[in-house]
């Protein structure tokens, strides 16, 4: 296993915007972590009432949006319009190309967001675009499939051998995921406190693991997370 500490990351401080890279991104360069497997991208942003960013280019990539409060309206170039919510989990396949806007559909509160981006299996797909809500209830205390290269379980469609699930835990409660052979994992911490495999991880850590059987994650306190299963 190999952690990435929250206070680890990198640092994009632009008044209107705060976020924290995981991986590489924009003017935040480290060689050492430039994504893990098909993940390329983790951003964790901050943005605030009434601001966004502005219409701008995509390609070859799979772009997932995952709100954790708040609101953010998008907007793109192949005609959609939306805006996510907690619990909705959209996602957009750039292809040869698209360009979109994402910008906080609040005049009050800030909203705060996952960015995630999936290299795809192949360049020059098809630009698409979807987007789905998932109860609570779903995920209560149990791994909940997100997204998957089929749309497995009413989980969005992405262009790769890759998995996401989401779990919302109470203190105190386990979830499991097996990992295949060959298979590895990357589990992001939203909120609150988590033991990974035995191994304490705080808001905003992440991990990777390689050469694991299985995913034991037991809550120490009321815990959100993300769970991205590899080839």
């Amino acid at each position: 296993m190999d952690v990435r500490r929250a206070g680890e990351r990198g640092v994009a401080s632009h008044g209107w915007l705060e976020s924290r890279h995981t991986f590489s991104f924009a003017d935040y360069y480290d060689p050492a972590h430039m994504g893990f497997r098909a993940l390329r991208v983790i951003n964790e942003d901050r943005v605030a009432p009434g601001r966004g960013f502005g219409r701008h280019p995509h390609r070859d990539m799979e772009i997932i949006s995952y709100v954790l409060e708040g609101a953010l309206e998008h907007k793109d170039s192949m005609g959609h319009g939306s805006t996510i919510r907690p619990g909705d989990v959209q996602r957009m396949s750039a292809g040869t190309g698209v360009t979109h806007s994402e910008f906080n559909a609040s005049s009050d509160e800030t909203v705060h967001f996952l960015q995630i981006w999936i290299v795809p299996e192949r360049r020059g797909l098809e630009p698409s675009y979807e987007q789905r809500t998932f109860a609570v209830d779903e995920k209560q205390n149990r791994f909940r499939l997100v997204a998957s290269r089929a749309g497995r379980d009413g989980s969005v469609t992405v262009q790769q051998d890759a998995e996401l699930y989401v779990a919302l835990l109470d203190a105190g409660a386990e979830v499991h995921h097996e990992l295949a052979a060959g298979r590895h994992a990357w589990l992001q911490l939203t909120r609150g406190a988590v033991r990974l495999n035995g191994v304490a991880l705080a808001a905003g850590d992440g991990a990777a693991l390689s050469g694991e059987r299985g995913v034991r994650v037991e809550a120490v306190e009321t815990a959100e997370l993300l769970l991205f299963d590899l080839a």
